[in-house]
């Protein structure tokens, strides 16, 4: 049985997109119950709306606190149809969540940030690496908690940088791998091989036999580093 989830957005959701994607392609074992977002005007609902998925706006500028709202953000998401086996994706949600939000959903829920985690947390994840001059960045998925961009690490890719490369630019490369990276990280999770051991997660081997990408989980195209190994169809 596919893995329910929901998918939180706030802005563009070209990583919706890469979910959507994958699940279509039959590469992910999971359905997207509900992709609820903060604001009216986020592309990622248009997005959502395009593949018949069903959206929620909830705006959290109508709520008297972060508590309020995630009571509502919680009820909204149980009646779409996901619950304790299923999970919450975070993608490019750009609200800091409370633990009336996380209980119910403890180890479920996912985020998605573009540096290497624990460098660089916050929105300027990409422009701050770029502006600190660092020689590698890249992206995280993890575990979300009650901290800011802080949880426990599923999965890291991550890329050269270029010497006076904007924030812009650094970005863009690492979105490439941001669309790989957080559907390998769901699938994992669908296929219950995620283990988490106080910050460590450890990934448990595959029923099947599944190739993994070349080079010890070295992407040629993109010259980048990623671990766990991607496997086939990521």
């Amino acid at each position: 049985m596919a893995m329910p989830i929901a998918v939180l957005v706030s802005g563009g959701g070209s990583n919706l997109q890469s979910i959507i994607d994958r699940i279509e392609a039959g590469m992910l074992d999971a359905e997207i119950k509900v992709v609820v977002s903060n604001r009216e005007d986020a592309y990622g609902l248009t997005r959502a709306r395009n593949h018949r998925i069903p959206t929620r706006v909830l705006l959290h500028t109508e709520f008297p606190s972060r508590e309020a709202f995630d009571e509502e953000l919680v009820r909204a998401i149980r009646e779409s149809g996901v619950h304790e086996s299923g999970a919450v994706v975070m993608a490019g949600f750009m609200r800091i969540v409370t633990p009336v939000f996380l209980e119910p959903f403890r180890g479920r829920v996912v985020n998605i940030h573009p540096a290497l985690l624990p460098s660089f947390p916050g929105v300027r994840g990409q422009a701050d690496a770029a502006d600190y001059g660092v020689k590698i960045s890249g992206c995280t998925v993890h575990f979300v908690d009650e901290q800011m961009d802080h949880g426990p690490v599923i999965i890291q890719a991550a890329v050269p940088c270029q010497p006076g490369e904007g924030g812009d630019a650094l970005g863009a490369r690492i979105l490439k791998l941001e669309h790989r990276v957080l559907p390998q990280a769901l699938q994992w999770l669908a296929e219950g091989r995620l283990e988490q051991r106080g910050r460590f997660v450890h990934l448990k081997p595959a029923s099947r036999n599944l190739a993994m990408q070349p080079s010890a989980g070295v992407d040629t195209d993109t010259q980048a580093l990623v671990w766990p190994p991607l496997e086939d169809g990521f």
